[in-house]
């Protein structure tokens, strides 16, 4: 059993029109088709957060907005898009306790961010200002391909290969790493585009977006560990 955090939006089917507890289903697909069964996460108290993780195998962290500055002792960019403070505090929270079992996590795009940010790391705001920056993320809505050179005496590159093209949607990214964390995949312009705790049962991050590669190969690399 592998929980998925999921999104707080408003959203709209059918003739409704409210908030939701969202989530792609690409990420449930991916999950199931590498053995796992999905358990969505809505937004809760951060108290509730250990007696949840008694009942899960593994936690994934999925993507979303931007996470709150604050939380790395940084003032926001002018380029700061919308923070859900709240979902920090959970998703946090979550973390924490399923780091204390040693529940295997694995964190994509904001969720590798909210790991290294966990761990008293740091990150870059807004990537366009950066040389090469923009094809992280290259119009609203579409995915860049991005070719990232991994460590393959390291997850994931072990897994993986040298080298990956992956699709990105992003524009902030690990500045500073966290503490355990080693970088183990970069993008052509040294975007860190990989965490990896060695130290760890499991706990991996990267930048891209592997369910959107219909690509289970991590997922299952999770479920293993889970098992």
């Amino acid at each position: 059993m592998i929980g998925l955090t999921a999104y707080r939006e408003h959203a709209s089917w059918g003739v409704w029109h409210t908030q939701a507890a969202l989530l792609p289903h690409n990420y449930v697909d991916l999950l199931t088709q590498a053995g796992g069964l999905p358990v969505l996460l809505p937004l809760s108290s951060d108290d509730a957060a250990p007696q949840v993780m008694d009942t899960l195998d593994g936690l994934i962290l999925t993507g979303g907005p931007d996470i709150e500055p604050v939380r790395y002792g940084a003032a926001p960019d002018p380029y700061a898009e919308r923070f859900q403070s709240d979902r920090d505090t959970w998703e946090s929270a979550l973390l924490t306790a399923a780091l204390d079992r040693d529940r295997p996590v694995f964190g994509i795009c904001r969720g590798m961010q909210l790991i290294n940010v966990h761990c008293g790391g740091t990150l870059v705001q807004h990537l366009p200002e950066l040389a090469g920056g923009q094809r992280h993320r290259p119009a609203p809505g579409v995915f860049g391909t991005v070719r990232v050179r991994l460590d393959t005496a390291a997850m994931p590159g072990s897994l993986l290969g040298p080298t990956i093209d992956v699709p990105c949607y992003h524009h902030q990214a690990v500045d500073a790493l966290g503490e355990g964390l080693k970088a183990t995949g970069w993008a052509l312009d040294e975007t860190v585009e990989a965490v990896w705790n060695p130290d760890r049962r499991f706990l991996l991050g990267v930048q891209w977006h592997p369910e959107i590669r219909d690509d289970p190969a991590l997922f299952a690399a999770l479920v293993r560990a889970a098992s």
